[in-house]
C-alpha cells in the first residue's frame, strides 16, 4: 500500500514554468533543468514524516529547514516543490529537488532525513522510485 502511495504521488516543482515529475514517465520540465544547470540527474527529497509516520505541522517545517541549510551548506543547486498524494490519502509534503545528486549521495540523505523512499532521475529524467528500507 505504501509504496502503491508513492508511486501514485504527483512530485510537484516550483520552477518558474512549473511541472510535475511522475515516476515512470519522462519529463521535459526536468531535462530543460539539467540543460540549464549542466547536470544528469538529480533527487526529490523530503525530510517530511519520517518512516511515513505522521508528524506535526510545526515538526515537519522543522525537518525542511534543516534539510534546506544543509543543501545550503553544501553548495548544492535545488527547486523546492510539493509531493501530493493523488489519492488524497495524505497530506501533502515540501520537498526538493536536488540537481545533480547521485543516487548514493540521494539514498545517504534520505537516509539521514528518515525516509522510506526518495525519488531519483538519471540522464533520461524517467523519475525512478528508491526504496531506502
Amino acid at each position: 500500500d505504501l509504496i502503491e502511495a508513492y508511486r501514485a504521488t504527483d512530485y510537484h516543482v516550483d520552477t518558474e514554468t512549473p511541472f510535475v515529475l511522475t515516476v515512470g514517465q519522462s519529463s521535459p520540465g526536468l531535462a530543460h533543468l539539467y540543460s540549464k544547470h549542466r547536470c544528469q540527474c538529480a533527487a526529490y527529497i523530503t525530510a517530511s514524516n519520517p518512516y511515513s509516520e505522521a508528524t506535526t505541522d510545526a515538526d515537519n517545517e522543522q525537518r525542511h529547514t534543516e534539510l534546506v541549510e544543509e543543501l545550503k551548506n553544501r553548495s548544492l543547486h535545488f527547486v523546492e516543490g510539493m509531493g501530493r498524494d493523488t489519492r488524497g490519502q495524505w497530506p501533502g509534503e515540501v520537498s526538493c529537488l536536488i540537481l545533480g545528486l547521485s543516487m548514493e549521495a540521494a539514498k545517504k540523505l534520505g537516509r539521514h532525513y528518515e525516509q522510506n523512499a526518495l525519488v531519483w532521475c538519471g540522464p533520461d529524467t524517467v523519475p525512478l522510485l528508491v526504496l531506502l528500507r
